[in-house]
């Protein structure tokens, strides 16, 4: 047995891959690492932005695309499309098996949505429509209007992967929004059972903030609250998690067949090279909980990590640290925000780098295509940006 099927089996934790690529689906590797113990997959505009620009695998379909017709914003979202359906059938069994418990595959709405909360719910849907698998998480950033989308999109029987979630106060808004849109769509006559969710939350990120900032008070009290915050915040917001799901308003919406959303760590990888490589999967191991993994981090943990319930542990140390950081003058809310929109940045940056680097593609022999104003980035997102 792998460490990542222990997990699973022993500590009702499902190891999934935070990462896509084409060679990955071409080679088999994303067969022999469900078989090893992988239970989902996790992609965002950075990872498809690393796997298109980073190799020749796209080159063919994209030129036929091209050729086509297609603009180059809608030539991406087709490769994206093709990546995450051959994902999703390899996943398949897993969802199949687990009575609809994993076995997902993430895709996210375009980053230029984050604040438009009618575009990203335009976008989900459409996603819905050209992916129509049961296993398909849309991802939407947990921004004020990407809150808003989730309750709609719920109501309406869509799966979501809230991302991009920093602090426990958005945290509290998420889960309210999941609750209100399953009652939404219940009161409408929906199953809930056919209605899965995760909560993103990310980790490594928010210590390498904190950091910055206990850095810049520059105390000695400061400097010893450096990497404690992620840990102390993951666990702080399970206690709500259990606390928000244990309610008669929860467990009236269960006994109709809903299942929990779950927590998801994210961001696992350590930042600090001084840092144990593992840690931040093995502080956080526990019941109805994702941790969302590289290849890097897979291999470090089967290789020598350590493993035994974790994240609901240690609860008046994490209050403790949450209190210490506010003393210094640490206001987690305004760490949260800075995260969200440095995150949504990251991800539009690669959006438009992808973008660019194919439509220089498209102008090349191969594609026998010419570059026009339909096809530069720009003149695309005008027409489609609310759809992916």
């Amino acid at each position: 047995m792998t460490k990542l099927q222990h997990l699973y089996r022993h500590f009702g934790q499902s190891p999934w891959l935070d990462n896509l690529t084409r060679a990955s689906l071409r080679d088999g590797t994303l067969e022999r690492m469900v078989a090893n113990g992988v239970r989902g997959v996790t992609a965002n505009p950075t990872i498809f932005a690393r796997s298109i620009i980073g190799s020749h695998d796209y080159d063919e379909q994209f030129a036929e695309l091209i050729d086509a017709g297609r603009s180059v914003e809608e030539a991406y979202w087709e490769l994206v499309i093709s990546d995450a359906s051959q994902a999703l059938t390899v996943l398949r069994p897993v969802f199949d098996r687990g009575d609809c418990v994993d076995g997902f595959v993430s895709v996210e709405v375009s980053p230029a949505l984050a604040h438009d909360a009618p575009g990203t719910i335009a976008a989900a849907r459409w996603l819905r429509r050209r992916i129509a698998q049961p296993n398909l998480l849309v991802k939407i950033p947990a921004t004020a209007e990407g809150v808003t989308a989730i309750e709609t999109l719920t109501a309406e029987g869509s799966s979501i992967n809230v991302t991009l979630l920093f602090s426990l106060s958005r945290y509290a808004q998420v889960i309210e929004a999941y609750l209100s849109g399953l009652e939404k769509f219940t009161a409408n006559g929906g199953d809930p059972s056919t209605v899965s969710s995760v909560a993103s939350f990310f980790v490594s990120r928010v210590d390498t903030e904190v950091a910055r900032r206990l850095e810049a008070l520059g105390t000695d009290e400061a400097l010893a609250l450096r990497g404690h915050a992620a840990v102390a915040q993951a666990k702080l917001a399970y206690r709500f998690f259990t606390n928000e799901f244990s309610t008669a308003r929860w467990h009236r919406l269960a006994r109709m067949g809903a299942d929990v959303q779950r927590p998801l760590w994210a961001s696992t990888s350590t930042k600090n090279p001084k840092d144990n490589d593992t840690r931040y999967v093995e502080e956080l191991i526990g019941p109805d909980t994702v941790t969302t993994l590289p290849e890097a981090t897979i291999a470090a943990f089967e290789d020598h990590g350590t493993m035994a319930c974790t994240v609901d542990t240690g609860l008046p140390e994490a209050v403790e640290v949450m209190v210490r950081l506010a003393a210094a003058g640490i206001d987690m809310t305004a760490v949260g925000r800075t995260l969200e929109d440095t995150g949504i940045a990251g991800f539009d940056k690669a959006y438009e780098d992808v973008l660019a680097k194919l439509t220089h593609l498209a102008a090349a022999p191969q594609t026998r295509g010419q570059t026009s104003a339909k096809g530069s980035p720009d003149a695309s997102r005008r027409r489609s940006t609310r759809r992916g």
